[in-house]
């Protein structure tokens, strides 16, 4: 049996000891700090941040806890996981590389940003909108939608820096990313208002202590 030092992991190559790492399509190496691996590195923890609410919403179900206005929910966010993927992809893309990529599999689509508006009217017609900035935690599924909320406009502010230095030529991808971000913070609302909690408003009202989930 050969040593247990000797053997090689799948997951660890070692391409990445040098700082680099490699592009899906274009150019060979990358450093990891370079602003398009920012970018779509990003993204990747906007996934990972959104899988700590599907994780959430299948112990609420496991459990008989789910609000049934929020059935329809994990479908939707495995759905928003997959498309950012999407932006993933076309993010790790090299610009002499466009041409490679597939709309909808490795390149943002308008119906892609489009079918985020659809959702983001429809929840917005079904939850009371605060007057106010509010502060995130009122439940723990609306504050795993905050924090999903907030690593995906930081994936946008990203993607918008690495537009300023480098071609994105498709005009859909920042878009995607802005709507995105817009949805889940209606999200969060919905999540709150589904079991019967108001969000905490960012000022302490006058007259209280501190802050009140009164509105």
């Amino acid at each position: 049996m050969p040593d247990k030092a000797e053997r090689k992991s799948v997951v660890a190559t070692r391409r990445g000891d040098d700082g680099t790492t490699g592009l899906l399509f274009g150019r060979a190496r990358v450093f990891k700090d370079d602003r398009r691996t920012e970018a779509f590195g990003a993204v990747d923890e906007a996934i990972s941040a959104l899988g700590l609410v599907r994780a959430e919403l299948g112990l609420k179900a496991q459990f008989g806890t789910a609000p049934r206005a929020l059935d329809r929910l994990p479908e939707l966010i495995l759905r928003l996981q997959r498309e950012l993927f999407v932006v993933g992809a076309e993010l790790a893309t090299a610009p002499e590389a466009v041409h490679r990529q597939k709309p909808g599999e490795t390149r943002v689509t308008a119906e892609m940003v489009a079918g985020l508006d659809a959702v983001l009217a429809e929840s917005e017609s079904s939850v009371e909108l605060p007057r106010e900035f509010v502060v995130p935690g009122e439940t723990r599924l609306s504050a795993y939608l905050e924090l999903a909320r907030t690593t995906v406009r930081r994936a946008e502010r990203r993607a918008v820096t690495l537009r300023r230095s480098e071609p994105i030529p498709n005009d859909q991808l920042v878009p995607y990313l802005n709507r995105l971000a817009d949805l889940l913070w209606i999200l969060a609302r919905a999540a709150e208002q589904s079991e019967s909690r108001a969000a905490t408003p960012s000022r302490a009202q006058a007259g209280s202590g501190a802050s009140s989930t009164d509105s």
